[in-house]
């Protein structure tokens, strides 16, 4: 696998090394071995959620004020935008966001670590999303950040309404969020 960096140190884009031809493909999606030696984090996952959405959905920005979740995430139908903010209050990017597109067809991972906002908006007519958690769902720790602030200036890559859950619609602008120290 390549390990890519990104604008944001902590957060890595991964590439599997792809095996294919023309009756199809074949990739190791995850080694914990491999993934701790090639991305010198050392990391146990512990919860592995799937879903699925449709075009221009939009969930997030999601984290969790105690019991943060670091997240391996890819793509095994479609393609998003994926991205995560810096939420670390003394960290040197501390407000900062990077995005990377993730589909079945690039095969990539976005590793997102804990102390990050996550989000991701669907670009495709449908999506499967794959991630892989360090700690547990905790929804009453969860938190979230309002999609569209201005402060944090996100480029979504859509131009028509983003389709949001009650719960992302009142999401909480990133001024007034609870942060980490």
């Amino acid at each position: 696998m390549n390990v890519v960096p990104t604008a944001i140190a902590d957060v890595l884009v991964i590439e599997p090394k792809v095996f294919g031809d023309d009756r199809g493909f074949f990739y190791e999606s995850f080694n914990q071995k491999v993934f701790c030696e090639k991305t010198n984090i050392n990391v146990h996952f512990v919860q592995d959620n799937h879903s699925r959405s449709e075009k221009n959905v939009l969930r997030g920005l999601h984290y969790q004020i105690q019991q943060p979740q670091g997240k391996l995430v890819r793509v095994v139908l479609g393609e998003v935008l994926d991205v995560a903010v810096d939420i670390r209050k003394n960290s040197p990017t501390f407000g900062q966001w990077v995005s990377q597109v993730l589909s079945a067809d690039n095969k990539k991972m976005f590793w997102v670590p804990p102390g990050f906002a996550h989000g991701f908006v669907v670009l495709s007519d449908v999506a499967e999303f794959l991630y892989k958690t360090t700690d547990y769902y905790a929804p009453e720790y969860e938190r979230s950040i309002l999609w569209n602030d201005a402060e944090l200036n996100i480029d979504w890559k859509i131009s028509e309404s983003a389709r949001l859950s009650e719960k992302d619609k009142a999401g909480v602008l990133f001024k007034d969020a609870e942060i980490f120290e």
